[in-house]
């Protein structure tokens, strides 16, 4: 599915219905990140259980009228139901079984192998430009991470100028991150779990007409720390980079960024800028979307014995 330089960069080639990556990528992508290093160590997951996701509401309640006086710390303790369209590619729900959903998988091991090295629980997934693929890796991720028991899993859409998940995921109208900044009064906030993926999911609900002012008003951060307290993993499907200034708020918020690009797509330019603007030290890594090269005979036959 993807190339994480420099620890994920050891993946062996792939490619899937979703034309996913790993380590084909054209040797002049890799050397412009090369600043992007990842020090991951090949250890035992960490022997901690934290509580199971239905016991969110006694977090919330253990959490102090303080803090509750804050941010208004009430989630929406509600379970929609999952109608996925075809264009969602949700390879990691619906082809458990195929090439690209076990590259997520990878790449959720390899991350969580990091965690247990540095602080990694918000992790910002974004792009150069738009249509490289970032919001179907970001989405893949989330649901792969929430595969592991009782590690509680959040998707949060951070792109609200274009969401597209409460559609893809067939969720109807509901209330999102845009609603939540925008109400001054909000007594919850309007996460809601995905019980047949197994995990949470914030979305931005409809488009306000100031997004990035929205974001800026301070009450985005005091969000985002009180998710901290309930989520061993927040996913953050955030605008691309270049055109847009929503970013530069996300990565302040995030502990670790992915680039995202796309063999085909992303410009040698455009990726070096990619790259220069995000802080050198949030970016842990950067996937490559739809190699050419990798086929699933490659994977397949790898796996023959020896005649």
């Amino acid at each position: 599915m993807s190339h994480i330089f420099d620890a994920l960069q050891r993946s062996e080639s792939e490619r899937s219905g979703i034309e996913l990556d790993a380590s084909d990528m054209p040797t002049e992508l890799l050397q412009m990140a090369e600043s992007a290093k990842l020090a991951a160590a090949v250890q035992a997951d960490a022997a901690q259980t934290p509580p199971a996701p239905e016991g969110l509401a006694a977090e919330i309640a253990a959490a102090g009228q303080e803090a509750a006086t804050a941010v208004n710390p009430s989630p929406q303790l509600e379970s929609l139901p999952v109608s996925l369209l075809r264009e969602s590619r949700l390879v990691s729900s619906t082809e458990k079984e195929g090439l690209a959903a076990e590259k997520f998988r990878y790449l959720a091991v390899r991350l969580r192998h990091l965690q247990q090295r540095r602080p990694l629980k918000r992790l910002l997934i974004t792009s150069t430009v738009p249509e490289e693929g970032k919001s179907m890796v970001a989405a893949n991720l989330a649901c792969t991470l929430a595969g592991r028991r009782q590690q509680r899993t959040l998707l949060l859409e951070g792109d609200l100028r274009r969401p597209t998940f409460s559609h893809q995921f067939g969720l109807g109208k509901i209330r999102g991150l845009s609603e939540y900044l925008q109400d001054s009064t909000a007594s919850s906030i309007p996460v809601y779990r995905l019980d047949a993926l197994g995990m949470w999911i914030l979305t931005a609900g409809n488009s306000p007409q100031n997004p990035l002012e929205l974001m800026q008003s301070g009450k985005l951060s005091l969000l985002m720390d009180q998710l901290s307290t309930w989520f061993d993993w927040i996913v953050i499907d955030s605008p691309p980079v270049l055109p847009l200034g929503d970013t530069s708020i996300w990565t302040r918020l995030a502990d670790g960024v992915l680039l995202v690009t796309r063999q085909g797509k992303t410009e040698r330019q455009q990726l070096q800028k990619g790259i220069e603007a995000i802080e050198p030290s949030k970016l842990i890594g950067a996937l490559v979307n739809s190699s050419r090269e990798a086929t699933h005979d490659y994977y397949s036959n790898s796996y023959k014995p020896p005649e």
